[in-house]
């Protein structure tokens, strides 16, 4: 090789290794598997509770806090931090406030069914500490009124009325 050429390689070497900046049509970046009790972490969530009743969505587009006679708040999904049987997802709501939710691989029972969950949720929320249920969004749209609540194989049943 020339010496000429020998001076270009190690930059070209270099521009290989770097990171395609966003929007450059560089390759798709894979989101880590994250499962806790069977639950996918990366797929829509909801945990709830009662007295009072309340809800929380975890979805990729992000995290909403909604309850009886309780203003609803949402937040950015910081996505969760995996630490041996439990899931935090610690983030900051619109208005400023810090929200916290952990999700324990535990059974949990809503006292108000005879469903059977397969986390439990503790929501930490405008000052207030709620405990409570959680699992799939997928799961809670497919289980009946008692039982396991877990995803069923095969394709999500559309939202909305049963097909008459």
């Amino acid at each position: 090789m020339r010496p000429a050429a020998l001076a270009v390689l190690p930059v070209l070497i270099m521009a290989g290794c770097s990171p395609s900046p966003q929007g450059s049509g560089g390759p798709a970046i894979d989101v880590a598997p994250a499962t806790l009790a069977g639950v996918d972490l990366n797929r829509p969530i909801r945990a709830l509770g009662n007295e009072p009743f309340w809800a929380v969505t975890i979805s990729p587009e992000g995290i909403i806090y909604s309850g009886v006679d309780r203003p609803e708040q949402t937040a950015d999904n910081p996505g969760p931090l995996l630490q041996g049987t439990t899931a935090r997802y610690e983030a900051t709501t619109g208005t400023g406030k810090p929200m916290s939710v952990a999700l324990i691989a535990t059974t949990c029972s809503d006292g108000m069914s005879d469903r059977t969950y397969p986390l439990t949720a503790v929501v930490k929320v405008d000052g207030e500490t709620l405990t409570g249920c959680a699992a799939s969004v997928a799961a809670l749209a497919t289980a009946g009124e008692s039982g396991l609540v877990v995803e069923t194989a095969g394709p999500t049943p559309p939202a909305g009325p049963p097909p008459a």
